[in-house]
């Protein structure tokens, strides 16, 4: 019984002090002093602060710092906060102190700092700025001039990476676009997460100049792939490939186009995973890619070509397409010859066809619809006007026919009476 009796004292006891801890309200505790804030780099904005004065002793002071609008809440130790931000618009940053990790807590009065945009007209800075990083070698920037802003304008490109401000000097125009190519190499094994800040303004300091930040692991466009070789196994079409440079296959996905010229399909397969382990595949597949396309006519024509881009197992950006590979075809084309003697045989069959036609319907025509005499040219010859020696020779035949009338009828009178004797 003592054993229990100990036992239920030390859990009232505790329960106790849970319950009296949980009735103490928190105190709050004062503002943070002297925030201010700088901006390193191109786009590093940093607001720095001091802590409360007269802070309570007991209290183990963390710093609740957010954005307008409570974005990207932060709950931390230190005096300071870094952000990489683009500088194109008003930025403020609130801080309070507290005394625990607990965002239910109320904090301090929270104290306000703002970083404003360069100074100079909004309608002048450049619009629609985008950077691509193709194939983790060299970024490309494109832009439009503003609106309030002279066709002639020279503009500068300065980018920041690892903390190292350039300029660009490779500056050109395309159509409506001006653009700027900098070389910038991501190695393969390499640990570079930092990201790219760019600025676009003109030498003369007459526009507003316009910022953007690329990370590293988003507008990513790989170059197009090679293919090594096509085959064909069991009426299945075997497809090699190798990856472009500084990326793992694991990091891409895949679209592989099959066109078969003669049986007119374009078929697209959307490949995620792509190993060479089937026996089919032949040769040193080390670096290799492969991928089987089911249900290939080996007797037809068939061109391939693949594309790729990144995934977001590596990236977060997945929407940028390289350009199409250089095609590669494989099968038999079929003879031209055929196609050749087929469209010149078939006009002189269709030809011959109207012409037997033609003639056939005429001489039908003649016989369904005979033609009509015409009664004018009849009575024309038997009553016209006819000259002397027409008129004399049909009277004599008149003459002689009735002649051999009557002499046939004498004849046949006294054939009759010798009969009758």
């Amino acid at each position: 019984m003592e054993r229990p009796a100990r036992l239920y004292g030390l859990w009232a006891l505790l329960f106790c002090a849970g319950g009296g801890g949980l009735a103490a309200p928190a105190e709050t505790q004062p503002p943070v002093t002297n925030l201010s804030v700088s901006v390193e780099n191109l786009c590093t904005v940093t607001w720095t602060w001091n802590p409360p004065e007269g802070a309570s002793p007991n209290c183990s002071l963390w710093y609740l710092s957010h954005f307008g609008n409570k974005q990207d809440k932060k709950i931390t130790p230190e005096t300071h906060r870094s952000e990489e931000v683009p500088l194109n618009e008003r930025i403020c940053l609130q801080v309070g102190s507290q005394c625990s990790t607990n965002e239910s807590e109320k904090p301090s009065i929270l104290v306000e700092k703002c970083i404003s945009p360069p100074e100079g007209d909004p309608e002048s800075a450049v619009t629609e700025l985008q950077c691509v990083w193709h194939n983790l070698r060299y970024m490309k920037c494109t832009w439009l001039p503003g609106r309030n802003t002279s066709p002639d304008t020279n503009y500068t490109l300065y980018y920041c990476s690892l903390g190292q401000i350039l300029q660009c000097e490779n500056i050109y125009r395309e159509d409506q676009h001006i653009a700027c190519s900098f070389a910038l190499t991501k190695v393969k094994d390499s640990n570079f997460d930092s990201s790219v800040q760019i600025m676009v303004k003109d030498n003369a300091g007459k526009i507003r100049p316009a910022f953007s930040i690329v990370p590293s692991s988003s507008h990513v466009k790989p170059d197009p792939p090679h293919i090594k070789s096509l085959s064909f196994q069991n009426g299945d079409l075997y497809v090699q490939w190798k990856n472009p440079q500084n990326f793992y296959s694991r990091c891409l996905s895949y679209q592989v186009e099959v066109n078969n010229t003669q049986a007119k399909t374009h078929d697209i397969f959307y490949v995620e995973e792509a190993k060479c382990q089937n026996s089919e595949f032949e040769g040193n597949l080390e670096g290799m890619i492969c991928f089987m396309v089911p249900g290939v006519l080996p007797d037809t024509l068939n061109t391939v070509r693949i594309r790729v881009k990144t995934n977001k197992l590596c990236y977060e950006d997945d929407k940028l397409w390289s350009n199409w590979s250089q095609a590669m075809s494989i099968g038999q084309k079929a003879n031209p010859t055929f196609y050749i003697t087929t469209l010149l045989i078939i006009p002189v069959i269709v030809a011959a066809a109207i012409i037997v036609l033609l003639l056939y319907l005429k001489r039908l025509k003649i016989i369904i619809f005979p033609p009509i005499p015409d009664p004018g040219k009849i009575f024309k010859e038997m009553f016209g006007d006819q000259n002397d020696d027409t008129l004399h020779w049909k009277k004599y035949d008149i003459y002689e026919k009735q002649t051999k009338e009557e002499t046939d009828s004498v004849v046949l009178i006294e054939s009759l009476k010798r009969a009758a004797q």
